[in-house]
């Protein structure tokens, strides 16, 4: 298992590029059990998720072949596997993503109950509802979701939830939608760039979707899907990530594979605490130079759905609200109980009291390195950025956890100027320690 040790107070400069989307990536590949042809995806992350899901496609009769880089080549060579286990699908909720590709193409799943990072309670209520509305039969048994039906067939179905949409839940029922008799019509649909990125992906193969990125879907099934070539949106949480941290380190970082149009919530509330973010366009690439140049106003905000500021950017803008110019207050409106980076932040010198559903943020913090621990993949983010404003040398333990979502952050960060370094996670392995310092104390 593996550590981060980052030296703090370097401001990270220079020009970095963004990996594929991750939650882009996922359902579309999960999507392939529906098709009828290869599929050849390019701007696939490298993540230790990817890897996963490879694996339980492979599991299900998918070849999944690396061709590039960032380049995976999948085809369907044995459509009589249906179950997708525990073993592989606890490590990342995003398997979930299986189920209504498996019914409506094989007609018949079984899915362990997902697993994934620990931010709080999130129930699969609302896939299943929506595929009993497409005519599937339920039921869940042993840990295992089990669903079958000869064809689904088109249906109206709302995805509203008690914090909005589900963005798994819209990618699985429009994904099962596709090749479902008739026409099946998503309200209340997840508004992400993700979503409609799998909508495009799916056209492409011959699917009829329209509304993605509004409320209302609608799908006219079809016959069968054929194969095709598509690339993958970029990361916009890894983009916003790197934003984050030139800010907090005093730096400027230029962006590239980046759309802005993705987190214009993001870039106002950078700029509204008083970052610098200029978006240049030279031909048909576009960049962003974000820059911290002068100490951050306080703030006010809530995570909420697209088009808001996302669950996965909070833990990372309270890390950097750390250091403003005042008390700021952050809540989630998506999941209320993410703040498990809290107390890591606070071991740094943090100063963050928990207040109702949010927390508050006091300011005019020097942080000072410290060994931390990540509870999950953006608590991981968090404690790297604050790690790099810090004072001194800090250690990020359980980085599995960022290895899940991003595609060799360290790596990054070093071409920037952190001084990050990778290390096997022992504590006689941490530069400048002596694991006998406390016999010696003694």
């Amino acid at each position: 298992m593996d550590m981060l040790v980052i030296r703090g107070g370097q401001p990270l400069r220079g020009t970095v590029r963004t990996s594929g989307a991750k939650n882009a990536a996922l359902p579309i590949m999960a999507a392939c059990l529906l098709t009828d042809g290869p599929v050849r995806l390019s701007e696939v992350p490298k993540l230790a998720d990817v890897d996963s899901l490879s694996q339980l496609l492979r599991l299900l009769g998918v070849d999944v072949e690396a061709t590039g880089p960032q380049e995976l080549s999948l085809r369907v060579i044995d459509r009589q596997h249906f179950t997708a286990p525990y073993d592989l699908v606890r490590k990342m909720r995003a398997s979930i993503c299986v189920l209504g590709p498996l019914v409506a193409r094989r007609g018949r799943a079984k899915v362990s109950l997902p697993g994934g990072c620990n931010i709080g309670h999130r129930p699969i209520d609302l896939h299943l509802r929506g595929l009993e509305a497409l005519g599937a039969q339920i039921r869940v048994e042993g840990g295992y979701v089990e669903a079958s039906a000869r064809r689904l067939r088109g249906a109206t179905i709302s995805l509203a939830g008690p914090c909005g949409s589900t963005v798994t839940g819209t990618a699985n029922i429009m994904a099962a939608a596709v090749l479902a008799s008739g026409v099946t019509t998503i309200t209340s649909a997840a508004l992400e760039p993700e979503i409609v990125d799998l909508a495009e992906f799916l056209n492409g193969l011959g699917a009829q979707i329209t509304g993605q990125g509004t409320p209302e879907i609608r799908i006219e099934g079809v016959a069968a899907l054929s194969g095709g070539k598509y690339s993958v949106i970029p990361d916009r949480i890894e983009a916003a990530t790197l934003m984050i941290a030139a800010i907090a380190t005093r730096g400027e970082v230029t962006i590239t594979n980046i759309q802005p149009t993705h987190l214009e919530s993001v870039i106002h509330l950078l700029r509204e605490a008083g970052a610098d973010i200029e978006i240049e366009q030279s031909g048909e690439e576009t960049r962003v130079v974000a820059a911290g140049r002068r100490m951050l106003r306080p703030i006010e905000f809530s995570a909420t759905p697209y088009p808001g500021v996302p669950t996965d950017l909070q833990a990372q803008l309270t890390a950097l609200l750390t250091a403003a110019a005042g008390d700021s207050t952050v809540t989630d409106a998506v999941f209320p109980n993410r703040f498990m980076h809290v107390s890591e932040l606070c071991r740094m010198g943090a100063r963050i009291e928990h207040r109702g559903d949010g927390v508050v943020i006091r300011g005019r913090n020097r942080l000072s390195g410290a060994s931390v621990m990540a509870s999950d993949l953006r608590a991981s983010a968090a404690l790297a950025v604050a790690a790099l404003a810090a004072e001194g040398q800090s250690v990020i333990r359980r980085v599995y956890h960022l290895d899940r979502g991003y595609e060799r952050l360290d790596l990054k960060l070093q071409s920037l100027g952190g001084q990050v370094e990778r290390i096997l996670d022992s504590p006689d392995s941490i530069p400048g320690s002596d694991p006998t310092a406390f016999l010696k104390a003694a």
